[in-house]
């Protein structure tokens, strides 16, 4: 792929920055915010990239540079050996340069406006979650107008070409149906449910359809937006990430995945299991085609074997039957609807929901965190599907995140052990991701990034 130098001016947004955010945008130095600028930035530029690994990524294009100028009537970027990918006829594609002004605005308010003012405590609980709030309503994605109808849809990246064709016919149900979608906005189950949704939005004259895009810094690269998602928001950590699904979502659909599909599930039902959530409805639904019936029966053990009865009562499992996932999510919702009016939360961020610190303190998957991870029963189970989040966090951070493979290659695989109850699933879970696939894009070879105790 070539490389192109070009100067790109915002269409709508982030048209005036102060002197001190711009100089901090150039500030190569451990206390600057050009590196983390960069990384993102040349994550969005890299849309259709059919790499996983973020630090080859940034190998490949370590001559790329992002510089921003300010001018008297707003703001430009400078874009230095950029993927010529990005462009058509010399000029960005709309919806690349709607995302890199994303990246500019969030990283510029999350740091400005979150992390470095003192009104947010980031180790408080409720001022995460308010932090959380705070960076989506800068980002335009809070809608009050709006009745429930957002569908929170996961899934791998790396997925078969049977399963990513289901994605899309249960996304053009749901676009019939007239409700949006929201995914990690990477592609495989992440980019299906957004194109057939487009297409049931356009058969039934919807304007204004949403297709929202959650990542963070760390997985940006190896998962960057795909073209369809028109709201973008990069939250500071995967934490942030996973508690901004389930503040918007009014709905959850899981397609199949691997490791990292394995923490969302995992960090939901912990969530769910959380005493004071037991009576808060939101619509979990595990689907695929008919060839995914035994990679769901294999999640299902699993959380049998883990987590019990109490979290399996949390979600259903529907096979080859797209009609009936978006009709159960439109029903579901109605109950949503109903639960928030009553209790008089806002239909588009849930408050009510409780998060444990558990599952907003962010994890560093270094070998001495994973090491420590306790996974053995006898905790109760919402605190049991922390750790067990934590140790899949841990893998995704190996196989794809550049500072995870950075540690694993100077460290050797992550080790992770626990009780024999957890881990004997725990590892027939994880050797069937590496049989079908499941960890890295097809073509490539996987070496694992961890080894369970014996």
């Amino acid at each position: 792929m070539g490389t192109v130098n070009v100067l790109v001016s915002p269409e709508r947004s982030m048209e005036v920055l102060s002197r001190l955010e711009v100089n901090r945008l150039l500030d190569t130095s451990e206390s600057g915010l050009h590196e983390l600028f960069r990384r993102c930035s040349l994550a969005v530029l890299n849309c259709g990239s059919t790499e996983d690994n973020s630090k080859a990524i940034f190998e490949r294009f370590r001559t790329f540079d992002i510089r921003v100028l300010q001018q008297e009537r707003g703001i430009q970027l400078e874009l230095v050996n950029a993927p010529a990918g990005a462009f058509v006829d010399g000029a960005m594609i709309k919806g690349i340069r709607e995302h890199l002004f994303s990246v500019l605005r969030d990283v510029v308010y999350t740091q400005f406006e979150i992390v470095e003012n003192p009104a947010f405590d980031l180790l408080s609980p409720a001022n995460i979650t308010n932090a959380i709030f705070h960076i989506l309503r800068n980002a335009g994605s809070l809608s009050p107008q709006r009745d429930p109808n957002l569908v929170v849809c996961w899934g791998g990246h790396s997925i078969s070409r049977e399963e990513y064709d289901y994605t899309k016919e249960v996304g053009h149900e749901l676009g019939l149906r007239g409700l949006d979608v929201c995914t990690g906005c990477g592609p495989g189950a992440m980019k299906g449910p957004m194109k057939g949704a487009s297409i049931g939005h356009v058969k039934q004259r919807l304007t204004g359809a949403r297709y929202v895009g959650i990542t963070e810094p760390g997985i940006i690269a190896a998962e960057p937006p795909n073209p369809i998602v028109n709201e973008l928001m990069i939250m500071p950590d995967i934490e942030k990430r996973l508690e901004a699904f389930v503040r918007v979502g009014h709905a959850i659909i899981v397609f199949p995945g691997g490791a990292g599909t394995a923490e969302e599930i995992l960090y939901l039902l912990g969530i769910l299991l959380t005493p004071d959530n037991k009576y808060i409805p939101l619509p979990v639904i595990f689907t695929g085609p008919r060839e995914s019936a035994e990679y769901f029966a294999m999640i299902d053990a699993f959380i049998a074997a883990t987590l019990g009865p109490d979290a399996q009562k949390r979600y259903r499992i529907i096979l080859d039957d797209p009609a009936r996932v978006a009709r159960e999510v439109r029903s579901g919702m109605a109950l949503v609807e109903n639960f928030r009016a009553q209790h008089n939360d806002a239909f588009y961020f849930n408050w009510l929901l409780r998060v444990d610190q558990d599952f907003q303190t962010p994890f560093v998957p270094t070998h001495e965190n994973m090491a420590g991870l306790e996974l053995q029963r006898g905790q109760a189970g919402h605190r049991l599907a922390a750790n067990l989040r934590r140790a899949f966090s841990g893998i995704v951070a190996g196989n794809v995140k550049a500072e995870g493979i950075r540690r694993v290659e100077e460290g050797g695989p992550f080790r992770i052990s626990g009780e024999a109850e957890v881990m004997a699933p725990l590892d027939r879970m994880l050797s069937a991701f590496v049989d079908q696939g499941r960890m890295k894009l097809p073509g490539t070879k996987y070496e694992p990034c961890y080894r369970l105790a014996d």
